[in-house]
């Protein structure tokens, strides 16, 4: 029986409109595709959107997705993720569920100090799940989860957490997946990692959910497999993605070497992403004139542009004079703290130190935002 794993989709989730779009269109090749493929159903392992109350035009296109999976007799079972997750237990995902279009799996009982899952059952597969949460409050609990077995039947297991043998020794709250009940499939998300390790798939997002993963992963994916034990990952990459590395120091000139950079390539229908590097020595950030790059970029057909500042420095020279100090970081936070006097003035400058924590190299950008989420948890004592 062959079935389709995806998560992490995250509708709703870019605020650039031309990115929702190609993430919804994302998340439409990977349900046709299961569709012409004729799966017999669909895991979502958590994250379908990219909050519990999406804005309303993310909300009619899902809709139009999931009643052509419903015409098309295939069932799709989901668990909520630590994005659509909600406290309060109501989300959107309970009017896709009451619309008839999906079947939330997490069912489960609480006996002696242990979370009892109880199966959902369809032809000769028995489906367990348990929620992600948001802070990852779901790691503790999965500790304890034993499932209320259906012999005989083909086990899938979906979790929407971090396990432990996906991000070796940092120092994140995981899952032991040892620990963990025995299962025919572990159908994961959440970390947006190609992974997959025996059983245990992280099945990766359909679309990049940030400019950082857009230029590490330049694409989605979601995998199809069947009871068999075949386990075959798809890409999903409708737009190829561009990548230009720029050293600036003079702010004045770095436009127009980016526009005479641009020039020699071939934009049309691409993702274009730049990355400035570097210290401005002379000018400003504001003197570069991103709004000629943008249109040189339009004019050659470019899909979308996006800018990556995070290696970008400026020098003394940019720095107003009146501010200019050995110190200047150390003033501003002592003049700002005289003038706020408040009991949350000493998380300030353990989190500032939290902020300059630097990705490790070939580190994975979800499991360097889940490193530094979980260090500011820390500081924020959450």
């Amino acid at each position: 029986m062959k079935f389709t794993h995806m998560g992490d989709c995250h509708l709703g989730g870019w605020r650039q409109p031309e990115l929702m779009k190609l993430n919804m269109d994302s998340f439409r090749f990977a349900i046709d595709t299961s569709i012409k493929e004729k799966v017999s159903f669909i895991l979502i392992a958590g994250d379908l959107f990219d909050s519990a109350y999406p804005p309303i035009e993310i909300i009619k296109d899902a809709f139009r997705e999931f009643k052509k999976i419903y015409d098309a007799g295939i069932p799709v079972f989901l668990i909520a993720g630590s994005h659509d997750y909600s406290v309060a237990g109501k989300s959107f995902l309970d009017v896709l569920e009451q619309a008839g279009f999906v079947k939330n799996v997490f069912q489960k009982e609480d006996r002696n100090g242990f979370i009892y899952l109880l199966p959902t059952l369809y032809k000769n597969v028995a489906i367990y799940g348990y929620p992600g949460k948001k802070s990852g409050l779901e790691v503790d609990d999965i500790g304890k989860i034993r499932l209320h077995e259906a012999p005989g039947l083909f086990s899938i297991l979906m979790l929407h957490t971090t396990i432990r043998d996906a991000i070796g020794s940092l120092p994140i709250p995981a899952v032991e997946h040892e620990k963990l009940p025995k299962t025919d499939y572990l159908a994961l998300a959440h970390l947006h990692i190609n992974y997959q390790r025996q059983n245990r798939i992280y099945c990766g997002p359909t679309f990049p959910n940030n400019a950082l993963e857009l230029e590490e992963l330049q694409g989605g994916s979601f995998y199809i497999s069947d009871t068999s034990g075949k386990f075959e990952r798809r890409e999903i990459k409708l737009k190829d993605v561009k990548i230009f590395d720029f050293k600036v120091e003079n702010a004045q000139r770095t436009s127009e070497q980016i526009k005479e950079e641009l020039k020699k390539h071939d934009l049309k229908d691409k993702i274009v992403i730049l990355r400035l590097s570097g210290t401005i020595i002379e000018g400003k950030l504001a003197d570069i004139n991103f709004k000629e790059v943008d249109s040189q970029a339009s004019k050659q057909g470019a899909f979308t542009i996006l800018k990556n500042l995070s290696r970008l420095q400026i020098g003394d020279s940019a720095i107003p004079i009146s501010l200019s100090s050995e110190n200047l970081e150390e003033n501003i936070l002592k003049e700002y703290i005289e003038k706020n006097n408040t009991d949350l003035n000493k998380l300030i400058i353990p989190l500032f130190s939290v902020l300059q924590v630097e990705k490790k190299e070939d580190e994975r950008t979800a499991i360097f935002e889940e490193r530094l989420l979980e260090e500011a948890r820390r500081v924020l004592q959450l």
